[in-house]
């Protein structure tokens, strides 16, 4: 065989195992676990890996992990456009001492949660159970994430601060209870700072038995909050059901055709000329007292509200104004 023909032949072969390795590194668009499964697998479905934080180097950008049967698959940093699903099975992540999951992604990139159990017992030191950092999107659903009881400004099952852009949260059809200890803690936690806003969609969700069910607050950032609640409950609450907090800053909350009940304080509490809650077709009820205005918040009725049962039932600064 000629030199050129044998060089041109060991070429090919290289080339062939450079396309080789490369293949068998690649990441997958859709990877899988299992509570029998290993990380050291290429997450397939016939060799699972066995946590999220196995999955997620095996998995692409913008692509999926899903679970095979029910397991504990333990915590994970995201830092890409991802989608977890496991609405089929019981998916834990226990998150004693820890966060249960952290988001810190890029400005563009959109997390997808959906079906996970996120529990900090049997010790409840979990730090918070979703800890946002950065990233565009962030959609929760059909999850359970309770007690986490960290000391202060930790001890929430979300806690949600970009310190950029405008980023977005969505929680839907969720349970979120138990967070928060006797001196802080929210079921949902937003403060952006910097520049940075929030806007904040909770829908069919359940927040029960928090220290404080939502709390919005606008003091660090020159962007706004914006959140909407509705058909929801914030219920148990060993403080409040809803605070609203703009000393500086601006908050606006809209709450829609939901309870907010049996709080050992205050139902809504808004604080700050520029906090603004509007409220129509809910019910406030069981609190020890029901609307409390400080230093010039505003709480808006559409008019159409259940406000009494209250150890003191306060009052709506006003109607919401007509467009």
């Amino acid at each position: 065989m000629r030199i050129s023909a044998i060089l041109a032949a060991a070429a090919i072969a290289a080339a062939a195992l450079t396309a080789f390795a490369g293949s068998a590194s690649a990441q997958a668009t859709r990877t899988w676990v299992s509570g029998v499964g290993d990380d050291a697998n290429p997450c397939s479905r016939t060799a699972p890996c066995k946590t999220f934080a196995g999955a997620i180097s095996k998995t692409a950008a913008g692509g999926e992990i899903n679970c095979i049967d029910s397991g504990g698959y333990g915590g994970v940093a995201i830092t890409k456009s991802m989608t977890i699903a496991c609405e089929d099975v019981e998916a834990g992540v226990l998150n004693g001492g820890i966060h249960g999951i952290v988001i810190n992604a890029a400005a563009t990139d959109v997390v997808v949660l959906r079906g996970l159990e996120i529990d900090s017992a049997p010790d409840d030191t979990g730090v918070n159970g979703i800890r946002f950092y950065s990233g565009g999107a962030v959609h929760i659903e059909d999850c359970v994430i309770r007690d986490n009881q960290a000391g202060e400004l930790n001890g929430n099952g979300i806690l949600f601060m970009p310190s950029s852009g405008s980023p977005e949260l969505f929680i839907s059809n969720s349970h979120i209870t138990g967070n928060g200890d006797a001196t802080s803690g929210t079921g949902v936690h937003i403060e952006p700072s910097g520049s940075a806003g929030a806007k904040v969609t909770i829908e069919n969700t359940i927040l029960a038995n928090n220290s404080i069910g939502v709390r919005g607050v606008s003091n660090n950032t020159t962007g706004v909050v914006e959140i909407s609640i509705a058909n929801s409950e914030l219920s148990g609450g060993t403080f409040h059901g809803l605070v609203v907090q703009a000393d500086s800053g601006t908050t606006k909350v809209t709450v829609n055709s939901t309870r907010i009940v049996n709080n050992a304080k205050q139902g809504i509490r808004a604080i700050g000329a520029n906090g603004i809650v509007r409220v129509g077709s809910s019910v406030i009820s069981g609190n020890l007292t029901g609307l409390n205005s400080i230093n010039g918040g505003n709480i808006r009725s559409y008019g159409n509200n259940q406000l009494n049962g209250n150890g003191t039932d306060g009052a709506f600064t006003g109607p919401v104004a007509p467009h």
